[in-house]
């Protein structure tokens, strides 16, 4: 499995539309969504899962209001129960063999992040209906996974969470070695790295992609809580302490470099997963959430040092 930062053809989202995953503040999400394209296709080509050309219409309409570069914007009619495409996409695999490279897409179960949010049978084909498509052969290990819940450096070393994968309501059957097996099998990894807990608020039961990420095949980074008082603090230093002992797949010491937490936030009275780890690299260009105007600053500045081109 190639890591995120390698040259890559485009990106692939799954278009907005289920106003339950944003409760009461969906009216702008699908504007966001054209600015990320609109990002996006001036680097790369953008691939977007559609209900039909009725949402086609709708997107291509909210693109030209971005000016983006629909010359690099693909459509592509996969109807989907939600838009979190990093978890229920494709995840696609290459084999290098001197000048001839392979590909082929993984297809695990999708269940909703513990079934928390049916239905989920569409999402849960996209990587099937996408491989069929692009012509691509496909593996179904047939566990679940989601691909938030996992990062790699693209040499050998796969970074996960213990709250996630080992949870109960993901795969019951499997104990940890019996999961490290599907990863090496299906991701090409040698190297199998575990922190420990999420952050409060994370209904995915604590994905990687909320904590810490590779960012070259010998740097992470990941969020640091500075208040004591705060309830992410502990399980933040748990995981900072684990990484500074952590190695890479050839036995180095990682290099790791912190990112800061945004203040806390609410929804009716429950705290929202904020965190600067949920960035997405492309080619030159890499999208950073934001939510708070220091931290957001010194999270910009950490990683325009890291991806300076």
């Amino acid at each position: 499995m190639p890591a995120e930062w390698e040259p890559h053809r485009g990106t692939w989202l799954s278009w907005p539309h289920k106003e339950a995953s944003w409760p009461g503040k969906f009216g702008p999400v699908p504007a966001i969504f054209a600015r990320m394209v609109r990002h996006l296709a001036d680097h790369e080509e953008v691939h977007i899962n559609v209900a039909g050309p009725a949402m086609e219409l709708d997107v291509r309409r909210l693109l030209s209001d971005e000016d983006a570069n629909s010359g690099n914007v693909f459509f592509h009619y996969n109807p989907t129960n939600d838009a979190w495409c990093r978890d229920h996409g494709p995840i696609f695999l290459q084999r290098r063999q001197g000048n001839q490279s392979d590909e082929a897409i993984v297809d695990w179960n999708f269940n909703a992040w513990g079934g928390k949010y049916p239905p989920y049978d569409l999402d849960d084909v996209v990587p099937t209906r996408i491989a069929k498509e692009l012509g691509l052969p496909v593996f179904h290990p047939g566990i679940v996974m989601e691909g938030g819940s996992i990062d790699v450096n693209g040499k050998g070393t796969l970074l996960t969470t213990e709250a996630c994968l080992l949870h109960p309501n993901r795969n019951p059957q499997l104990d940890r070695q019996a999961i490290e097996g599907y990863l090496r099998d299906y991701f090409g990894v040698s190297h199998i790295l575990w922190l420990g807990d999420g952050i409060t608020g994370d209904d995915t039961d604590g994905h990687i992609d909320d904590l810490t990420r590779f960012v070259d095949p010998a740097t992470v980074v990941t969020v640091v809580e500075d208040d004591p008082a705060d309830e992410n603090y502990e399980p933040l230093q748990d995981n900072l302490e684990r990484l500074n002992r952590m190695t890479d797949q050839d036995g180095r010491p990682l290099r790791v470099v912190t990112l800061p937490m945004p203040r806390p936030l609410y929804y009716e009275g429950q705290r929202l997963p904020a965190s600067y780890a949920n960035f997405y690299i492309a080619n030159g260009v890499v999208l950073l959430p934001t939510y708070d105007p220091d931290p957001d600053e010194q999270a910009r500045a950490t990683l325009q040092s890291l991806f300076p081109t």
